[in-house]
């Protein structure tokens, strides 16, 4: 969890691992709104944290191909990996955004 603290606007203009005065208000850390405010911060550290947002979706597509092709099973996973690839799974058929076209060429 992080505390945080929003604008008029409700959007997260602070983030905090503890709470404050300040941030008052807590959020999942796995949470988009988290992840597109790490997204927009300036310098190193948000380059970083840009590179394994965009990281991720690649691994998210590596793991869809290994499934497709019955390398491993969905079953052998975790079930919170489980969980959380089918929250993804949910949540990127909503835009659907895909890094492999139809016919398997990345973009």
């Amino acid at each position: 969890m992080f505390c945080i603290k929003r604008n008029a606007q409700g959007e997260i203009v602070m983030l905090s691992k503890e709470p404050s005065p300040e941030c008052n208000d807590t959020i999942a850390a796995d949470s988009p709104e988290v992840f597109a405010f790490l997204a927009q911060q300036t310098g190193e550290s948000a380059q970083f944290i840009a590179s394994d947002l965009a990281f991720v979706r690649v691994v998210e597509d590596m793991l869809e191909v290994l499934l497709e092709k019955g390398v491993i099973s969905f079953t052998d996973l975790p079930a919170a990996a489980q969980s959380k690839i089918l929250e993804r799974k949910s949540l990127r058929s909503k835009s659907s955004v895909n890094l492999l076209s139809d016919d398997g060429d990345i973009f």
